[in-house]
């Protein structure tokens, strides 16, 4: 197989590497991929949303498979691209239609989907110029906190939860009468505020059966002991210690089955990866959001532990035979850590050279997130730089290997956290 991967970071390294460990992997492009994916296939300088480029591409390096890595290609309707062109109808596209992309492009459509089959989630309405007004009021009765949601994808940042009606309302009116995240903000979703410990559980489907993967759990704020500013994620574990047997049957009974079957009979077009942004509320899982693809840092936990060939379970995928495969995982608990730059997630420099980094061995890699290469040196170009996974027989000690390659890597205003995972360490 010939296959185009998009996305520039460490879960595209992540994915990268995974398949290129595959007998099925023939030729593997990434596009544009960073100094870590180099290793894994080649880098080709090209947008994940430049869909004629990637045509001419595809047509002419014979490609058999494109994995979209990140939300924005998908959200774009690059399956609907691929579907309605003749020229390539033949290479199936790793994800959903544009509409089933909604699910992470629209958090009004993600809201609806949930009503309709009946999945666990916040009690919410949304607001947008028109009903303004009503919104103000809205807010000023809300109990507190106050979760607003900007309704579109704003990389990450859309999101604001506040325990002051008054700030609310400015947040409010930011985002709707002055579009602070841009159209992403044209409608705002208002939610309840659910009190409990978050984590992400992924499956992969072929629209009609599905299988689940390993589940993570993500550290968003910059600073130890979760304080500080909101990031991409600055680290990753896998397994969930609370997620257990019992618990995971409350999230497949209740929500992964009825969304798969909800796609299904609403006829959305859906193949490929489906993250549930869940929260654990005393033992009943709620959705807080959905995602079209894998999380990042997640996958740099998730695919390490996934011991099959992910090739064979894309194939299987696209010939809607994934019923017949079985999931198979590493026992071992897995620790990333994301090394990022000095300033992130504000403003932060690029281009500081890079040393330290070591080989990869069954217990550990160092994937490459923000990252290029210059010759044969290793530059940062990116808020996150480089994510340290370690495989171990328990979570402290994979995360005291992560922290210890973390210290020994070396680059100009390097920022870390010593403490993923501390609540269950």
């Amino acid at each position: 197989m010939n296959i185009l991967l998009l996305g520039s970071g460490g879960r595209e390294h992540a994915l990268a590497l995974k398949m290129s460990q595959s007998p099925l992997c023939g030729k593997l492009f990434i596009a544009p991929g960073n100094a870590g994916t180099a290793e894994c296939g080649t880098n080709v300088n090209m947008g994940v949303s430049e869909f004629d480029k990637i045509k001419s591409f595809c047509l002419e390096q014979e490609i058999t498979l494109v994995v979209p890595g990140s939300e924005e290609a998908l959200v774009n309707g690059i399956y609907d691209y691929f579907g309605q062109d003749e020229a390539l109808q033949h290479i199936p596209v790793m994800g959903p239609s544009k509409t089933g992309a909604q699910l992470e492009g629209s958090k009004a459509f993600a809201k609806l989907f949930m009503e309709r089959q009946h999945i666990p989630t916040a009690a919410y309405r949304e607001f947008n110029e028109e009903t303004y007004e009503e919104g103000v009021a809205y807010i000023k009765q809300h109990s507190l906190p106050i979760v607003l949601k900007a309704d579109g994808l704003a990389a990450g940042k859309g999101v604001v939860i506040t325990s002051d009606h008054d700030e609310a309302v400015e947040e409010f009116t930011q985002m709707i009468k002055a579009a602070k995240f841009g159209d992403a903000s044209k409608t705002v979703v208002i939610e309840q505020f659910l009190t409990g410990i978050e984590l992400s559980v992924f499956a992969i489907t072929d629209g009609h059966t599905y299988k689940i993967l390993p589940e993570a759990k993500d550290y968003k704020r910059i600073g130890e002991g979760d304080k500080g500013l909101n990031t991409g994620g600055m680290g990753a574990v896998s397994p969930v210690p609370f997620a257990d047997a019992a618990f995971m049957k409350l999230v497949e009974d209740k929500v992964i089955r009825p969304t798969i079957e909800g796609l299904s009979k609403e006829k959305i077009i859906y193949k490929g990866f489906v993250f549930f942004g869940l929260i654990n509320v005393a033992g009943e899982p709620f959705v807080i959001e959905y995602n079209c693809r894998m999380g990042d840092p997640e996958t740099e936990v998730v695919m390490p532990r996934l011991q099959n060939d992910l090739l064979e379970l894309f194939v299987a995928v696209n010939e809607g035979k994934l019923a017949s495969q079985q999931i198979y995982t590493d026992q071992r608990a897995a620790a990333t850590v994301m090394l990022v730059s000095k300033g992130y997630p504000e403003a932060y420099e690029k281009n500081k050279q890079i040393s330290g980094i070591p080989a990869p061995t069954k217990d550990q890699i160092v994937f490459h997130a923000g990252t290029k290469q210059e010759g044969d040196k290793v530059l940062t170009n990116g808020g996150r730089v480089l994510s340290i996974t370690s495989l171990a027989s328990s979570l402290s000690l994979a995360l005291g290997r992560s922290v210890q390659t973390a210290n020994q890597i070396e680059f100009d205003g390097k920022t870390f956290r010593r403490d993923i995972g501390y609540e269950f360490i």
